[in-house]
């Protein structure tokens, strides 16, 4: 029998009952998880969206672990060098560590909360997947018992 000669339909009954393919980006799995409001508001950028951890995904670069930099070592500077042009490079650099650490906080609370909400959907996807399993290996006994009795299907 030649497949590329013959119709999909005189191989397969055209009536036949299979569902359409899932994408697996659409599936919704209930999972009870509530993260505390401060640590949402602790990862949310004030003025913005609210940080939904159900949502946002961080790229493998964004995961990846940072280099340890090593810290210049600190130049004593006499006060008598300290005039106007230090002061405000110092503020201008002081704002700018600031801004950097509060970014960097920012950015851990929420791999943070994500991960704590994706361990509650792994561990809720576990248990969906040995429920279905069970059900999958009543579905095959009752089916065994089925083509015991009246022949294959």
């Amino acid at each position: 029998l030649c497949l590329s000669c013959v119709s999909v339909g005189q191989i397969l009954p055209a009536n036949r009952n299979t569902p359409s393919p899932i994408d697996p980006e659409t599936i919704q799995v209930p999972v009870g998880y509530e993260p505390d409001p401060a640590d949402l508001a602790l990862s949310s950028i004030p003025g913005q969206e609210m940080f939904d951890p159900r949502k946002r995904k961080f790229s493998e670069e964004e995961l990846k672990p940072q280099p340890m930099i090593k810290k210049a070592r600190k130049v004593f500077i006499p006060d008598d060098l300290k005039d106007d042009k230090y002061w405000a490079r110092r503020r201008k650099n002081n704002m700018a560590a600031k801004r950097s650490r509060d970014a960097r906080r920012l950015k851990e609370n929420q791999i943070a909360i994500r991960a704590s909400f994706l361990e509650k959907e792994n561990s809720a996807l576990r248990q969906e997947v040995a429920d279905l399993r069970k059900e999958l290996g009543k579905c095959k006994n009752v089916l065994a018992k089925y083509e015991a009795r009246h022949g294959p299907l």
